[in-house]
């Protein structure tokens, strides 16, 4: 059985859009597209590497993998190891609009996508599922406690606004801490496993 795991970069405040590009996602009028760039060093790249390698298929949102399949294809350095995984690897897409996918290897999930990620859970990639950014994905399948574990890189900024990582009204969860690091330009790596349901008491 493979495990489900979601990699996603966060500002201080939990913002989870536009991490990579001013134009990535300017919905809701968001127009601080691009705030991770400024925290990217090689920290961060090596340990973006150490997570693709562990990789045996990916998960992805519609607007993730038009981001993907629009830069991934074109790096063909077979010494880079995310790019030689991503390129290679099975990949499916959950979308309600697209109705083909063109980057090879790319697979679209039917409309019940819950219980399509419940079947892949249930096969043997020889590596983790992995999800990377894909925001929206990724809370429909918090909420049926379907991801095994969230790798979360909170970078030193605070935007006041813009879409959210754990919204409002989500389930009620507690969470293990397996793993924490920090890269140079500090940004906090932080690695949990869900723990059940939160355990509540007074002082």
């Amino acid at each position: 059985m493979a495990e489900l795991t979601l990699t996603a970069f966060l500002t201080l405040d939990g913002v989870v859009q536009a991490p990579g590009g001013r134009t990535e996602d300017r919905a809701g009028g968001f127009d601080f597209g691009g705030w991770l760039v400024p925290f990217a060093d090689e920290d961060l790249n090596r340990y973006l590497t150490e997570v693709v390698d562990r990789a045996g298929a990916f998960l992805l949102g519609r607007r993730t993998y038009e981001i993907f399949a629009g830069y991934w294809p074109q790096v063909t350095d077979p010494a880079d190891l995310v790019a030689t995984r991503l390129n290679s690897l099975p990949k499916y897409v959950a979308s309600a609009t697209l109705d083909r996918t063109h980057w090879a290897g790319s697979t679209l999930l039917g409309a019940d996508v819950p219980s399509e990620v419940a079947r892949l859970k249930e096969q043997h990639f020889g590596g983790e599922i992995q999800i990377h950014g894909s925001g929206a994905l990724a809370q429909s399948l918090m909420a049926l406690d379907l991801i095994d574990e969230y790798r979360l890189l909170v970078h030193p900024v605070v935007l006041g606004r813009g879409k959210r990582l754990f919204p409002a009204g989500g389930p009620p969860t507690t969470f293990r801490l397996e793993d924490s690091r920090t890269t140079g330009s500090g940004v906090a790596v932080h690695t949990y496993r869900p723990a059940g349901h939160p355990v509540f008491g007074s002082f």
